[in-house]
């Protein structure tokens, strides 16, 4: 069986890189543990959007932060939990991450997940998703898994009894089939296109496939082969909710390196250049089939 570690050197990885990756995976099962056993509850702190932190929001942060600290080659970090960009050393890889998204569903034993980017850059600010050397979802589910793309298609591993990620899929595709995960239904109270959209799905006899989280959705396009995300912006939060640096870039860098699109409605995700941390943008994401589908419905 191959673990994550070999399957990094038969893709030609750099021992640089795969050191960055190894300080990301000897998290997982910390945070794993973490959410099996600790407080669910709020931390009684605001992280810099304003939003409430959960325990385990801080707690997984933490974790992460402890692993890139030990690594030398690490220089820069970013995440949803601070509230700006942090300098490390004089590494010259920088990570951005969102350590825990989905937390609120962990009090209803829902699947969440943590998401990494990973550039070499002195500063987030200016970068672009296509900058990106790897990008990573772990997925903390009935089974702890992390799906990788070094930029060389898209890898799914399972971590096993004994404390190894070990290959389960490689060169994932995603094709086409009908399956829709439609992000923030309150906009088809303002959006009329957005309701014609879900009216289709229904018609045309499309699964439902929602979790209320991003990563167990994404998850299951990417695991299922098919499939698609959206996540628009409507009258109150016209760019949507969710961010471009710690969730969007990570996610498309896999969905189109399994063969997928993601776009905001009008460009790549990838192509967008981060202005600023909290920088938010709509997504469409999944089969390049249906992502062109929403695309028509909601131009």
């Amino acid at each position: 069986m191959e673990n994550l570690q070999s399957y990094l050197e038969k893709s030609g990885v750099s021992a640089e890189l795969r050191s960055v990756i190894d300080s990301v995976v000897a998290s997982v099962p910390k945070i794993s543990e973490v959410i099996r056993t600790a407080d669910t509850g709020k931390a009684g702190t605001m992280n810099n959007y304003g939003e409430e932190q959960l325990a385990l929001d801080v707690l997984s942060d933490q974790i992460l932060q402890e692993e890139f600290k030990k690594n030398p080659l690490i220089g820069l970090i970013a995440s949803e939990e601070l509230p700006d960009e942090m300098k490390l050393g004089s590494g010259e890889f920088a990570v951005a991450y969102d350590p825990l998204d989905g937390s609120s569903l962990v009090d209803v034993n829902f699947s969440v997940g943590t998401i990494v980017g990973i550039y070499k850059a002195n500063s987030f600010i200016g970068m672009k998703g296509d900058d990106q050397l790897a990008s990573m979802i772990v997925v903390y589910g009935p089974r702890t898994t992390i799906f990788l793309t070094v930029k060389k298609g898209v890898a799914h591993f399972i971590l096993n009894k004994n404390g190894e990620f070990i290959l389960d899929k490689e060169n994932l595709i995603v094709g086409e089939g009908k399956y829709f995960a439609p992000g923030n239904l309150r906009a088809c109270s303002s959006r009329q296109d957005y309701l014609e959209l879900l009216n289709y799905w229904c018609k045309e006899k499309y699964t439902l496939r929602y979790s209320g989280g991003m990563v167990p959705d994404v998850n299951h396009i990417l695991l299922k082969g098919k499939g698609v995300f959206v996540y628009p912006g409507y009258a109150e939060e016209p760019n949507g909710k969710l961010r471009l640096l710690f969730e969007c870039a990570p996610m498309s860098l896999l969905m189109e390196q399994a063969g997928g699109d993601a776009s905001d409605g009008k460009i790549r995700i990838l192509d967008k250049k981060i202005e600023n941390l909290e920088q938010r943008t709509p997504i469409i994401m999944g089969s390049k089939v249906e992502v062109a589908k929403v695309m028509e419905f909601l131009r």
